[in-house]
């Protein structure tokens, strides 16, 4: 009886870990990925916004690798409240965002060296954001220890706003270089 009560228990804390932990359904490919992710347990040490990488080839036939932390929607307002405007944000959740690659590339209008780099954005409510390049790329708490002396370069990207909603936040190597998503904003970042 003892050992049925546990068991039970066990079953209810993961069932309902498995409810939370579940950000929502994507589009194509990614919704069989979800409801498989479903199916299975959770793992022990799982993150709220797990950490994601990718590597491909740009239009340009140069290699880049990126990895980010990808919060989910959750019913919350994003743009101006959760990531305020006019603030430096860290284009993911958790540790900043970075980009790798291997040769010269250029990040908007401007050439940058090869090496790794944290990616930040400073989103705006009207108008044009601002994309960041900083050489301190391995920051454990993203914008908290961002510093602007490390700026390698700022130029600017223009945000789309699309009907349809994206719930967890992704970055995929497309033209015109990468295309940030997240709830309704679609923001190509220029790298050639």
């Amino acid at each position: 009886m003892k050992k049925t009560r546990i068991t039970l228990l066990t079953l209810s804390v993961l069932a309902v870990f498995g409810l939370y932990s579940c950000g929502g359904a994507d589009s194509g490919s990614e919704q069989a990925e979800s409801e498989e992710m479903e199916m299975e347990l959770p793992a022990k040490n799982e993150r709220a916004s797990p950490l994601r990488t990718l590597e491909g080839t740009l239009d340009s036939g140069k290699q880049l690798f990126v990895q980010y932390g990808a919060p989910s929607v959750k019913g919350r307002t994003v743009w101006g409240e959760l990531v305020p405007y006019d603030n430096v944000w860290r284009t993911g959740a958790n540790e900043a965002t970075y980009i790798e690659f291997t040769e010269t590339l250029t990040v908007g209008d401007k050439e940058v060296a090869p090496g790794k780099y944290s990616l930040f954005t400073i989103p705006k409510e009207n108008g044009d954001w601002t994309v960041i390049l900083n050489e301190e790329w391995d920051l454990a708490h993203g914008h908290f220890e961002y510093d602007e002396k490390f700026d390698v370069i700022r130029t600017v990207a223009t945000p789309e706003f699309v009907e349809e909603s994206q719930e967890q936040l992704s970055i995929s190597i497309e033209t015109p270089g990468i295309v940030v998503r997240w709830e309704k904003l679609k923001l190509p970042i220029v790298i050639r």
